[in-house]
Formats: C-alpha cells, structure tokens, sequence
C-alpha cells in the first residue's frame, strides 16, 4: 500500500502532467489529404467498328505458265530481259526455222507429185468406165483404175495435213507469251538445243491482278460463308512490315472442304495489285470485313485492365476521384476496344497512369489525352 507521501505525490504529478497532454493534442497537426495521381484520360466513345475476321496469308500468281518449246532446235534469239513485263502474244524466243521450212517445202512438193498421179488415175479410170460399157475392157480392170485413183486422192488429203503439221511446226518455232505477266529468270540460253515440251525456256507469273490465299478456322468458316453468299466481303491485307495496302480486295474462293490436319478451309481473295504492291510468295496479315455495327460503345484499349475479377476499368467522376468498373470486352478494333457494358457514352476512363490508382483516389488529369502502348499496366 502507497502511504499518505506516496499518494501525495502521485496526485501533484498528474495535475502538473495534464495540461501537457491537453497542449500536445491541441499542437497536433491536421492529417494531410494524399496528393492527387497524375493521369491521362479519354472520353467513352460510340464508334462504327467493323466485324472482321484476321489470319495469315501469302500472296500467290493469278496464274503461272511454264514455257516450253513445241519444236525441237537451236534458240535462234531471245526477245525479251529477264524480269520484263510482257503482254499476252508478245514474241519471246525463235528457234532456227530452217529445217521446218525445208520441211514445209517438202510436203508441198510431195501434194504436188500426188496431184499430178491422182489427175492422171482419174483420167485412167475414167476411160476404163468407158471401156467396159463397150466390153473392151473387163470389169476388173476398171474397179482396178478406180482403186488407183481413190488411192491417189487419198494420199493428197494426207499430203494436205503433211503440209498443215509442216506450217504448224514452223509457227512453234516463233514462241510466244500465252499470258499477260511477269517474266522470271532465264532458263536457257541463246545457243542451246532445245528438246521439244523437254526444257522450260521461262516461267511467267500474272501478278496483276494476284491472289492471296489464308486459312480460315471452322469458326469463322460459317460466318464468312453467309456473309460471300450475300455480298462481295472486302478484304485488306497488311504487309510483313504492317504496312497496310491502300487498295482493298473481294473475297472470291472458299474451298469445297475442311482440312482434316488443321481444322481450317482454304479461302482465297483478289486483288487487282495495279501498284505492283504484292508480289508471289510474299507473307501478308489479312482482315476480311464481315460487317459494321455503328454506335458501338468504345475505349482505348490501354483503359482496359485485367484483374483477378476480370476486365475493368478507372472510371474519373465529376469530384476527379477514379472509380473501379467492370467492364464486359466485346473485340478490339484498331487501338480501340469495344465494350458490351460497363460504362456509358461520355464518361471519363483512364487510358495511363492506372499503376498507381487505388479506388477513389484523387487524379490529376494531364492535359493531352492518350497513353503509350502498354502504359499503366
């Protein structure tokens, strides 16, 4: 037990320590509002986004045309360079045409002589039919004439088509473009001996227009076929450098069947390439357009974050403090995301800065609106 000393002493102390505590809690500072984030934002927007659907492709010739010799000889001439636009018709090569016109001269003289046998078994067999009426003659011996001179105008008709192969063989030695395209590398030389639909001389790729052919998944493939069925779908294509092209294509060719190992059908779209922009063999990213749906509700695509509870975004209200809001993504068009709900026209979303928002905390809006790719995330 504390003595009467004790207690004395005790009680001067806490009259003599309350008023410092009263002074210490009046002196305390006010606690200071956390300082606003800074951020950039963007205004929800109603947007016409296309309906699309994307995949890989390769541009390939409208057509490819191996040329070959129809006659064998020496190549008498090139007509044309290497890598050489050339038109439908256009001469490319000649063989030596001598040995076909000697040919030709040939099976003109051969007509000639069995012409000449065939008039003289005609006027035979015509004295024979004579003959026999008056029985000079027998009857034998007239069939016999008549024979000879069917024999002889047969041989004429073969001379005939002897001559029209002898023409058409020295017309192949003038060889010529059978379509409108592209030369590539030269296969054989002036000089060379050629054997006929042996050696290819040059192959010709129609690249205007030209092709380019993408799968299409099974999911797709319903959709893609209602939409061609219904109208032309155009088609655009980006290069490997995402360069998109300005001409747009029309997609002209699903195929008849899906493809077992890939689970994709092959579709192909045209493009009329006046620029010479696409070029065989080259490796494209293509987006066929399916439709629009105008009025769809959009953001920036750097507003929409992923957290444990799905996709969401910083909505900024009118006391500039940003509230979390579930958002439902539709697809992504361009830089922009079309949203299914969450949000209405008009508002406010965060497009950068959102690493270091909490709910309803202050923001700070930065003038010029527009995040980095990637930012805030």
């Amino acid at each position: 037990m504390m003595s009467p000393a004790d207690r004395s002493a005790v009680r001067r102390w806490a009259r003599l320590a309350l008023p410092l505590v009263v002074l210490s809690a009046c002196g305390k500072p006010p606690a200071q509002r956390a300082a606003a984030v800074p951020v950039r934002t963007a205004p929800v927007a109603r947007i016409a986004a296309p309906y699309t659907v994307s995949a890989n492709g390769v541009a390939e010739p409208l057509q490819t045309v191996t040329v070959e010799a129809q006659v064998g000889g020496i190549l008498d001439s090139v007509l044309f360079h290497e890598g050489d636009e050339v038109r439908a018709g256009q001469v490319l090569f000649r063989i030596d045409p001598r040995p076909f016109e000697a040919a030709l001269r040939q099976a003109r003289a051969a007509l000639a002589r069995d012409a000449a046998q065939a008039q003289s078994a005609e006027r035979d067999a015509q004295r024979y039919r004579t003959l026999v009426a008056k029985d000079y003659v027998t009857r034998s011996q007239a069939d016999q004439a008549e024979a000879t001179a069917g024999a002889l105008r047969a041989t004429m008709q073969a001379d005939s088509a002897a001559i029209e192969t002898a023409r058409l063989n020295l017309a192949y030695t003038t060889i010529r473009a059978p379509i409108e395209g592209r030369t590539g590398g030269l296969l054989v030389r002036r000089g060379n001996l050629v054997k006929a639909n042996a050696d290819p001389l040059v192959v010709i790729n129609q690249i205007h227009p030209i092709l380019v052919r993408f799968p299409v998944t099974q999911q797709d493939f319903l959709a893609l076929q209602q939409g061609v069925a219904a109208r032309a779908l155009p088609v655009r294509v980006e290069t490997a450098d995402s360069v998109a092209l300005a001409e747009t294509g029309t997609l002209t060719f699903l195929d008849n069947a899906v493809d077992s190992l890939t689970g994709t059908v092959t579709a192909k779209a045209r493009f009329e390439n006046a620029a010479r922009s696409l070029w065989p063999g080259e490796f494209v990213r293509v987006t066929v357009v399916l439709g629009t749906q105008h009025d769809a509700l959009a953001v920036p695509t750097p507003a929409v974050l992923t957290g444990q509870n799905g996709q969401y975004v910083f909505v900024v209200d009118a006391a500039r403090t940003a509230r979390v809001r579930a958002v439902l993504v539709n697809r992504i068009v361009g830089g922009m995301t079309v949203l299914d709900s969450g949000v209405v026209a008009g508002e406010t979303v965060v497009t950068d800065g959102q690493s270091r928002l909490t709910p309803g905390a202050a923001v700070d809006v930065i003038a010029g609106a527009g995040a980095a790719p990637g930012a805030g995330r």
